[in-house]
């Protein structure tokens, strides 16, 4: 594996401040986020540079009971070509359940959640990795996330699932200390137990990250200053061995760039003061890529199909809770998946915010409240916009008028002419239906 050296995650809102920044060896762009035929600028620049970009694929759902989508490998496999990456990372999570395997409508988390590590689930997981890995130009490297919940009845620690799925697929690891630092205080795990279970010469790279403590519960938020326990499992783990790259994360609330040269500065002290002497154990040599004796049943992916199916229609449908789940652990994640859906929704529909103000965010919660994902956070902004509309009963009638005009612009297979006489003509059909 080569040396990456020490990076950050290249984000638009700051590509002029990585651009400028002294000591960046590479960076790590979200994969969903890159059009292979119009690459921004700045990555053109940074490669242009020698700066290697790195695509992280956030969609997947490897850990998912289906296989992995073919048109969702096809587009992550483009991205990697046309950015020369020598690698491409993905999560062990799943993002949506329900459909075929279980005969129930589709839902999206929109967020990265838990699989269990349990036999079944691991199983599965490993077939979906073989999947990738076989239509991937490039290795793959997959990373732990962090979690709000625990799955009952779970076979293995995270160091031993991590440990398994690597030495049974060959895969990469993607190590985010940020993620064992919640899971220590969301699910009181051990980060050096787990970082002692590990195969440390499969790591690819590590991520750090920040995040806040409310009520007890840590938030993986990608939005605040690197706190120090972070810093110190950076520091056990580079005592273990020397990584070969570690990348700054920030998604949200960018500071100036001096303070994220400051945060870099001291994830650089962080591993020097561990300092494993030599490089991350050259080839990664797993003792098994083949796997156990057989590939994993239909039967084992339709359980861990119900499993993931129960639990997130209980996150983001108002189902009830799968029994072994804490109530009070599953209202908070549900109340953190509405909350980044009003967020990215706003990201991804800005008009609504500025059309709604500050009835924005009360109103998508309210819609989000038993109401899944199904196709994406484009159509999840349409559906809220025609929730709204049907409902009849927010806002003033400018406000209803503006929001009608949105919707209709944007929901039909292309967008609507401004063509005067097009335009009369469709006031007219209008007029004509309400009679």
């Amino acid at each position: 594996m080569e040396r990456l050296g020490t990076g950050i995650g290249w984000r638009p809102e700051i590509a002029d401040a990585v651009e400028a920044m002294p000591g960046i060896d590479w960076v790590e762009a979200v994969a969903e986020n890159v059009c292979p035929g119009h690459l921004p600028e700045s990555l053109r620049r940074l490669r242009e540079r020698g700066v290697t970009v790195v695509p992280h694929g956030v969609s997947l759902g490897l850990g998912g009971a289906e296989r992995p989508d073919a048109g969702r490998l096809t587009a992550l496999a483009e991205r990697a070509k046309a950015l020369g990456s020598p690698l491409v990372t993905e999560h062990i999570a799943f993002v949506r359940a329900g459909g075929p395997l279980t005969a129930s409508p589709r839902l999206e988390a929109g967020h990265l959640l838990p699989v269990p590590r349990t036999r079944d689930a691991l199983d599965v997981l490993c077939e979906n990795i073989r999947i990738a890995q076989d239509a991937l130009p490039v290795p793959l490297a997959v990373e732990n996330i962090a979690a709000l919940i625990a799955w009952p009845g779970e076979e293995m620690t995270e160091g031993q699932f991590l440990y398994d799925l690597a030495d049974r697929t060959g895969v990469r690891l993607l190590i985010d200390v940020a993620n064992l630092h919640t899971n220590h205080v969301n699910r009181g795990e051990d980060p050096a137990r787990a970082l002692a279970e590990l195969p440390l010469e499969a790591i690819a790279y590590v991520h750090v990250a920040g995040g806040f403590e409310r009520d007890g519960v840590w938030h993986d938020s990608h939005a605040h200053p690197v706190p120090r326990p972070v810093l110190d499992i950076l520091t056990d783990l580079a005592s273990r061995v020397s990584p070969p790259g570690v990348l700054l994360e920030r998604d949200e609330n960018f500071p100036e760039p001096v303070e994220l040269e400051r945060e870099l500065g001291a994830i650089r002290e962080a591993v020097a003061k561990g300092g494993a002497p030599g490089a991350a154990g050259g080839a990664w040599c797993p003792a098994d890529t083949a796997g156990p004796s057989g590939a994993p049943t239909e039967p084992a992916r339709q359980r861990l199909a119900l499993a993931q199916t129960a639990l997130l229609s209980a996150l983001a449908a108002g189902t009830p809770v799968p029994e072994g789940f804490d109530r009070v652990r599953l209202g908070v994640q549900a109340r953190a998946l509405a909350g980044k859906r009003a967020d990215v929704v706003a990201k991804v529909a800005p008009e609504l915010p500025v059309i709604l103000g500050a009835g924005y965010r009360p109103a998508f919660l309210a819609y989000a409240h038993g109401r899944s994902m199904t196709d994406g956070y484009r159509r999840d902004a349409l559906d809220f916009a025609e929730h709204l509309l049907l409902d009849g009963e927010f806002g003033d009638a400018r406000v209803r008028r503006e929001l009608r005009e949105w919707w209709l612009e944007r929901s039909g297979p292309v967008p609507r002419s401004q063509r005067a006489g097009v335009r009369l003509t469709r006031a007219t059909r209008r007029v004509l239906l309400r009679r």
